[in-house]
């Protein structure tokens, strides 16, 4: 998920015509150290991929020397050297930090875009609890919101669109497993959170098709029809459609009239 154009953005955040300083020996101690020589020492770490040395020394910029502008350009600095190591909390936390400290600075939008990045980094599969998720949706969401015409809101865009077709295959994975037990009212608030939150994403022509089905299996043939009205209008080209069809049509109301229940008669696959 990571691409070049993040770390250029984030050297142009630190400044690196700033001269860098070689370490003397594998590891680099944590003595006193005039500013410019410390600052370009954690840079150099950088460089060379010890993202977690870095982040320690970017911290120790700030320790040292805490009312210089080098500290307050170490605290982000901080923050993306711990990104890059994958430490996403201590990274949310520097970051959020700069932000409490600095609100107005130019780097703002970089300092929110790295929160949201900590998040969706830590995505996990549909199988999963999506607190995760929820917390990425909200922080992209907060990019786009307070920097719409940054060069990191259209990145932000394309990641949230990802995050709510992710969302929505959650909802639907519970959905199913819902109708397959014959929870037919549970299994519709689910399918509904798709359509109406989730809209856009590739799993809304499926949800309207599983509102169908669970609206017939609840005696709710009115609902049903106006349902599958919805999904031939918008997507009368699919599966979806022709499946909902052929239940209206044969005025199936219940899913002993499939001999099974409608899941497991309509899933081909």
């Amino acid at each position: 998920m990571r691409s070049n154009w993040l770390k250029q953005s984030m050297i142009g955040v630190s400044l690196l015509g700033l001269a860098a300083c070689s370490s003397s020996g594998d590891e680099d101690t944590y003595i006193a150290r005039d500013v410019e020589v410390l600052y370009n020492l954690a840079h150099d770490n950088l460089d060379r991929e010890r993202y977690r040395f870095s982040a320690a020394l970017f911290d120790e910029v700030e320790r040292q020397h805490p009312y210089s502008v080098w500290a307050r350009r170490a605290q982000l600095m901080a923050a993306y050297s711990a990104y890059m190591s994958n430490q996403y909390d201590d990274s949310v936390l520097a970051a959020q930090r700069f932000l409490q400290l600095h609100p107005g600075n130019a780097s703002a939008p970089y300092a929110y875009y790295l929160i949201a990045l900590c998040h969706y980094e830590q995505i996990s599969d549909i199988g999963r609890d999506q607190a995760k998720t929820e917390e990425a949706e909200s922080a992209l969401i907060e990019v786009i919101r307070r920097f719409p015409e940054s060069e990191y809101a259209q990145d932000a865009q394309l990641k949230l669109n990802l995050t709510h077709d992710h969302l929505a295959g959650k909802d639907m994975e519970v959905g199913r497993f819902y109708q397959n037990r014959q929870e037919y009212l549970a299994a519709t608030l689910r399918f509904r959170r798709v359509v109406d939150r989730f809209q856009t994403t590739s799993h809304t022509p499926e949800a309207l098709h599983r509102l169908v089905e669970s609206y017939l299996a609840l005696g709710m043939v009115d609902e049903a029809r106006s349902t599958a009205a919805v999904l031939g209008e918008n997507f009368g080209d699919t599966k979806w459609y022709r499946y909902s069809y052929s239940l209206i049509i044969d005025g199936r109301t219940a899913p002993e009239a499939q001999g099974g229940s409608f899941l497991s008669a309509l899933w081909p696959f």
